[in-house]
């Protein structure tokens, strides 16, 4: 015989929900991840291109860097927020 008590449909319905909003907190934090790094990536090369002289398209690409950077940090927070 078992003695396990057997969950009811609320218990249920509860852990599916925690289940998905600790699905949805690893995604956001993998995209903030993911977009930071590329971020920094994209800052890395406007950098050198700052270094080796050409201007413009060094501030171009560190201004695109860190812009996509906010953005996506941006997101990722209301993403946690909702949660």
């Amino acid at each position: 015989m078992n003695n396990q008590p057997v969950p009811n449909s609320q218990e249920i319905l509860e852990l599916n929900i925690a289940q998905e909003r600790l699905r949805q907190a690893r995604y956001s934090f993998n995209l903030a991840l993911i977009a930071t790094a590329v971020s920094f990536c994209v800052s890395f090369v406007g950098a050198i291109l700052l270094l080796s002289g050409k201007v413009s398209g060094g501030i171009v690409t560190s201004l695109g860097g860190l812009i996509s950077s906010a953005k996506y940090l941006k997101v990722a927070k209301e993403f946690d927020d909702r949660l």
